[in-house]
């Protein structure tokens, strides 16, 4: 496939090492907007930049007709606007916070849990989320999605919130520290116990994989999808 990486910092940069070793062509390095003539015609564009400007990114390269990867957190209340452009454009469009294998297996686990939980009133919900002192939003994407998947299988929550869990809100602790690529736990406390899943990413190196296995996924299709859609979960 020809690849364009819109965004190329450190996650740029591994998934186009990923990328070549599995045989792809990478046409374009972007640290600016794309445009059509500076994409150089790709198969999929694969979108990991800055939450300021990856609506616009993703919106110039939908308008191009051109099926979109996107890994950037923390612009979804625009993401309603991307999914309708993606299907009056006739192409696709996936968006993950987080690519990784292991966390979407985390994510199945989180909503299993939820429902197992929902009916038990003596346990109460935190999310913690520890990253890098480099990231920028807060709570990661991944949090939030650990948070959605609460919420879809437990009545109790409908909401979360930077803080200690109140009633209805469920609480994220983000915290940022040294260089850590990623950690989420989900906790469910009592008086008397506690019972905690937790996924520990040692590197990017899986988010990348993820992301190029994801863009492998996309070629030919049209309309919006998830990891769930890329590994059959």
């Amino acid at each position: 496939m020809k690849i364009a990486l819109v965004g190329y910092g450190k996650m740029g940069k591994i998934i186009d090492e990923i990328a070549t070793k599995r045989g792809h062509e990478i046409v374009a390095r972007l640290k600016e907007t794309p445009t059509a003539e500076n994409l150089n015609n790709p198969d999929v564009v694969i979108e990991f930049s800055l939450p300021e400007v990856a609506f616009d990114n993703i919106k110039a390269c939908l308008e191009n007709n051109i099926p979109v990867i996107c890994g950037t957190t923390g612009w979804l209340e625009h993401k309603d606007t991307i999914e309708k452009m993606a299907v009056e454009n006739q192409t696709a469009f996936l968006y993950g916070s987080n690519f990784s294998l292991g966390v979407n297996l985390f994510f199945a686990l989180n909503e299993k849990l939820a429902d197992l939980m929902k009916n038990i009133n003596e346990y109460s919900c935190q999310l913690e989320e520890i990253h890098h002192v480099h990231k920028k939003d807060a709570p990661s994407g991944t949090a939030i999605s650990l948070a959605e998947g609460i919420f879809k299988n437990n009545p109790k929550f409908d909401a979360w919130k930077l803080d200690e869990t109140q009633e209805n809100q469920l609480g994220i602790f983000a915290i940022r520290e040294d260089e850590v690529p990623g950690t989420h736990s989900v906790f469910y406390r009592s008086e008397v116990d506690e019972i905690e899943i937790k996924h520990t990413a040692f590197n990017r190196n899986g988010f990348a994989l993820g992301a190029v296995v994801a863009a492998e996924w996309i070629k030919d299709k049209k309309g919006n999808f998830t990891m769930k859609d890329v590994l059959g979960l």
